[in-house]
């Protein structure tokens, strides 16, 4: 019970503090109104996909809460969801948009599983602030 909760809150922080970077970054993590430059700042220097991360973890949090397996497979089918978006429609639109650069995080930074250290994207590539 009490890892369910614990689960559940470090879920809820990665992406709240994701959407602080990117409006800082000048947009928001909608493909409506995407960011002025690329994010590689926060969590995103561990793990791609931290807002999507975060919010699984909190779903996973909860299937221990509540000792609830529909849950488990809800965060299975939303991972499932997630990826299938992830990989058909938002990285082909990164790599248009932010080309080389986004190519190079991509080889440094993996989608799901969080580094153990971060990522400090070289300057001449204008990431990390």
């Amino acid at each position: 019970m009490v890892l369910g909760v614990v689960l559940i809150v470090l879920g809820l922080i990665p992406p709240v503090h994701a959407f602080i970077q990117f409006v800082k970054a000048g947009g928001t993590p909608m493909p409506v109104a995407p960011t002025e430059r690329l994010v590689v700042t926060g969590f995103n220097r561990f793990v791609r996909n931290p807002m999507y991360v975060g919010l699984l973890t909190a779903i996973l949090g909860q299937a221990l809460l509540f000792d609830s397996l529909w849950l488990v497979l809800y965060a299975v089918i939303g991972w499932i969801a997630t990826a299938s978006f992830v990989h058909w429609y938002e990285e082909p639109t990164l790599v248009r948009t932010y080309g080389e650069q986004y190519e190079e995080y991509r080889r440094n930074v993996p989608a799901w599983t969080p580094r153990l250290t971060p990522w400090n994207p070289p300057p001449q590539n204008g990431g990390g602030s």
